[in-house]
C-alpha cells in the first residue's frame, strides 16, 4: 500500500471525511473575518458619513429632510385613512410587536432544540434596541416641529428606531430561516422584507415624527448591528467545531430539518455520510 507521507497536512486534508489542517482552517476562519470587518466597515461608513452631515447640518440634506417632511405632512392632513394605514403600521414595527413575534420565534426555536438560534434573536434583537438609545442620547436630535401634527413621538430623533428595528427584524427572520428557503420562496421572502422595512421607514416620516435622513440611519445602524452580531455567531461556531455562518445559507444550515418539521428527523453534524455505519 503507497503512502504518500502520513503527517503532511495537505494529504490529511484532501482525504475524504478528514477534518482540515488546523492551519488551513485557520487561514480559512482568518480570511472570512476579514470579509466580515469589511462589510461591516462598508456598512457603518455610511451611517457615519450621515451623522457628521446632520451635525453638520449639510445643506442638500437638510433641503430632502424639509421637504419630504412638509409635503408628506401637506398630504397627511388632507387624507385620514393615509394616517390610520401610516399609524397602523408604526404599532406593527413598534417594540410591542416585535417583543411578541420575536419571544414567540426564540421559545419556537428552544422547542426545536436550536439554543445557538434562540439566543442570537434574542441578543441580536435586544442588543439593537440599546444600541439605538444609546446613538440617540449621544446625536441629541430633536423630532421633526410641524403645525397641527398628525402623530406625536417620544424621544430622540437619530437614528430612527422603528427603521433600525425594521431592519434588524428582517435580517434576522431571514438569517434564520435561509436554510429552508428556496427558490421562488426565497425570493418571496427578501421581497417582502424589503418591502416592510421600506415601508415603515416612509410611515415614520409620513407621521412627521423622523426625517429621512434619520430612517436611513436607522437601516444602515441596524445592517451593522446584524453584521456584526453575524460574525460574532460565525467565530462561536467554529469554537463549538462548527464551519463560521454564511448568510447565503443562513445562521445554522445544518438546522434545515429541524426548523422545517420540528426535529423528527436527526441533525448529522457538517460533513457526516448520509447512510453510514460504525461499528
Amino acid at each position: 500500500m503507497l503512502r504518500f507521507g502520513e503527517g503532511s497536512p495537505v494529504i490529511l486534508a484532501a482525504m475524504p471525511g478528514h477534518p482540515p489542517s488546523e492551519p488551513a482552517a485557520g487561514r480559512r476562519f482568518g480570511a472570512r473575518a476579514v470579509c466580515a470587518a469589511a462589510a461591516l466597515a462598508l456598512v457603518a461608513v455610511p451611517f457615519g458619513l450621515l451623522l457628521l452631515l446632520v451635525e453638520e447640518r449639510w445643506r442638500p440634506l437638510l433641503h430632502v429632510d424639509d421637504g419630504a417632511r412638509d409635503s408628506l405632512h401637506r398630504f397627511a392632513v388632507a387624507h385620514g385613512a393615509f394616517v390610520d394605514a401610516m399609524r397602523t403600521i408604526g404599532f406593527l414595527g413598534s417594540w410591542v410587536g416585535y417583543t411578541v413575534v420575536f419571544s414567540l420565534l426564540a421559545l419556537w426555536l428552544l422547542r426545536r432544540r436550536l439554543p445557538r438560534l434562540a439566543l442570537f434573536v434574542v441578543v441580536t434583537v435586544l442588543g439593537s434596541s440599546l444600541l439605538n438609545t444609546v446613538v440617540k442620547s449621544l446625536v441629541d436630535r430633536a423630532r421633526p416641529v410641524l403645525p397641527d401634527p398628525v402623530a406625536h413621538a417620544n424621544g430622540l430623533s437619530f437614528p430612527s428606531g422603528h427603521a433600525q428595528s425594521a431592519m434588524v427584524a428582517a435580517c434576522v427572520l431571514l438569517l434564520v430561516f435561509a436554510p429552508v428557503l428556496h427558490g421562488r420562496a426565497r425570493a418571496a421572502a427578501f421581497a417582502a422584507a424589503v418591502l416592510w422595512v421600506l415601508t415603515v421607514g416612509f410611515s415614520r416620516v409620513a407621521l412627521g415624527v423622523h426625517y429621512v435622513s434619520d430612517v436611513l440611519a436607522g437601516f444602515v445602524l441596524g445592517a451593522a448591528w446584524v453584521a456584526l452580531m453575524t460574525a460574532a455567531f460565525g467565530a462561536w461556531r467554529r469554537e463549538t467545531g462548527r464551519p463560521p455562518a454564511d448568510a447565503a445559507r443562513g445562521l445554522e444550515p445544518e438546522a434545515a430539518p429541524r426548523l422545517a418539521d420540528g426535529g423528527a428527523r436527526p441533525v448529522r453534524p457538517p460533513g457526516a455520510a448520509s447512510g453510514s455505519r460504525h461499528p
